[in-house]
């Protein structure tokens, strides 16, 4: 029988978590004390981002491992963004008191591998244990610029290339099947379907369980002379809109560009990603950039459209400003808005 973390309480649960994880590298005082201390070069910067059971993971899709992964890719592209190179990570747990103990070893487990895989050097530095209705889990990344300005969202000018590093569409395409095939019609998700998936569409299910942004493009997006990026979580219509907003530009994305750029995604399966999914999914924690057009995009960026200036009719009000615009035409934000979106069984 499984021990759970009511039985053998906190100390013994913390020590089989931090067995699971290695080093951080700018670490000079590491889990144990009641701080962290962190070495930087530059300026850090910081970000935190929460998960729970329900609204933003299901147990019976996620196992530890994928689970530990994903808490740290999603953190560590939101360090990504602005240039800097990922360094630490504190994570706070919360789970019910019957969960196994082994489900927080793993998530240990899963967290480590994510950023020696991810981010070599970063590593989790401390964290807290507490008692929650469902599993919840808080990370914070911290990230050292390494004497780099960062690189924000709000930096984008008319004439820049918009360009985009890492999988599209693929995140959202799996968490369609997810719930079409393994979740009954009242969207409880089930586990019995899981192992077919994983065989029949192991791009769309990995990319929404355990995704793999392209965290070490951050630093050279910026070296490259990046003047906008961000993680593209919500989708890239609704991240895009974000940046044109922040710039006071309109981000036209091009179909075309799009479709030759990351419609062939899923390889061997013959099938290829539409632009709709590319446009409205989200999780692929991807990065989305603006450079000069003079320069060259460094590797692993895909051009997927151009900045332009923003209409003189409409620089009067933030509210007034366009959304992005596909190949000229307006086009809606749409994807994951945690207040306005309901998912089956939440």
């Amino acid at each position: 029988m499984k021990a759970t973390v009511g039985e053998l309480g906190e100390r013994e649960v913390l020590a089989r978590v931090l067995a699971g994880l290695g080093s951080a590298e700018a670490a000079r005082l590491g889990p144990g004390d009641d701080c962290a201390v962190l070495g930087f070069a530059g300026d850090a910067v910081v970000t935190t981002d929460t998960m729970i059971e329900g609204p933003d993971f299901r147990l019976a899709w996620h196992d530890g491992f994928d689970l530990g992964w994903k808490l740290a890719a999603t953190n560590l592209s939101d360090v990504a963004a602005m240039g800097a190179r990922p360094t630490a990570l504190t994570v706070a747990l919360a789970v019910p008191r019957e969960t196994p103990v082994e489900l927080l070893e793993r998530i240990a487990r899963g967290l480590d591998a994510a950023c020696r895989e991810l981010a070599p050097g970063c590593g989790v530095v401390g964290g807290d244990l507490g008692r929650a209705p469902v599993v919840t889990a808080s990370v914070t990344a911290l990230g050292d610029l390494e004497g780099r300005q960062p690189v924000t969202r709000s930096g984008a000018r008319p004439g820049d290339v918009i360009a985009y590093a890492g999988p599209l569409g693929l995140a959202g395409l799996g968490l369609s099947l997810l719930f079409a095939e393994a979740a009954d019609p009242d969207g409880t998700a089930h586990a019995r379907s899981l192992p077919g998936l994983r065989r029949a569409h192991p791009v769309e299910i990995a990319a929404q369980l355990a995704p793999t942004p392209p965290i070490g493009l951050g630093v050279r997006a910026a070296e490259a002379g990046a003047t906008a990026m961000m993680d593209v979580s919500d989708s890239l219509s609704i991240d895009a809109d974000r940046m044109a907003r922040a710039s006071g530009a309109v981000l036209d994305l091009d179909a075309a560009l799009l479709e030759a750029g990351f419609g062939a995604q899923l390889g061997a399966s013959g099938a290829r990603v539409p632009v709709e999914a590319m446009l409205t999914g989200g999780e692929d924690h991807g990065l989305l950039a603006t450079f000069p057009a003079a320069g060259t995009l460094p590797d692993g960026f895909v051009r997927i459209g151009e900045v332009r200036a923003l209409g003189a009719e409409s620089r009067g009000s933030r509210a007034e400003l366009p959304t992005v615009t596909l190949d000229g035409a307006p086009l809606e934000p749409r994807g994951w808005d945690p207040y306005t979106v309901r998912l089956p069984g939440a």
